[in-house]
Parts: structure tokens; sequence; C-alpha cells
């Protein structure tokens, strides 16, 4: 089953809750796959640590997201900050692992943002 039918299943979420949950879904793994990709490259580094932190926290926010938890809203505006900064890093950089990463995870800022408001 797919998270999108998983996702369509949890009667409790609103539609923009369902899109940002897999969108902070998809930022998590595309991230940590970003930075296992930086690995063993100096000039990466910073790349492959701001990836982690938001595979972190996206997973984090889509977590709480699913669970209704009253902090999620708190965790939107943080986890939309975080894909920024990593996106501007990404863009940087021209490995295509990196312009699939900030692709990504703009989309997810973006529906982050959407939860914060």
């Amino acid at each position: 089953m797919s998270i999108t039918d998983t996702l369509s299943k949890m009667d409790h979420l609103i539609e923009e809750q369902r899109d940002c949950i897999e969108n902070c879904t998809e930022a998590a793994e595309v991230c940590e796959w970003c930075a296992d990709e930086c690995l063993g490259d100096e000039e990466m580094e910073a790349c492959a640590r701001l990836c982690r932190d938001v595979a972190d926290i996206a997973s984090l926010h889509a977590r709480l997201m699913a669970r209704g938890s009253d902090y999620s809203s708190d965790l939107a505006e943080t986890c939309a900050d975080a894909c920024e900064a990593c996106a501007d890093e990404c863009e940087s950089h021209d490995a295509d692992h990196c312009q699939v990463c900030a692709e990504t995870l703009r989309e997810c800022a973006e529906t982050c943002r959407s939860m914060a408001a």
C-alpha cells in the first residue's frame, strides 16, 4: 500500500495535511539519499549535514501531523526553514542528487508553510 493510500484512510486529516505528510516523508527520504551520496567529499559536508537535519525534522513533522499533535504547527515553520536552507545548499552543487533534493525540498517547504499559517 502506498503512503497516499494509507493517508487517505486517516479521517482526522484534511487534504493539506495529507499533502504535507507525503511531502515531508518524501523530503526525509531524498535527504537521506543525498546525504549518503555526499559522504566522503569534504566540499559536500555542509550539504550532508543539512540533509540529515531536514530528514530528522521532516520525519518528526510528518509523525506529529499523522497523530494530530498540537505541536505540529509549531514544527511546520521550522521544517519549512530547514527545507529552504537545505535546498539553497543543494542548489549550489551540480550533482544530480542535490538537484533532485532541492526540488523536493522546495515543495515540502511550501506545504509546511501552509501548515504553519
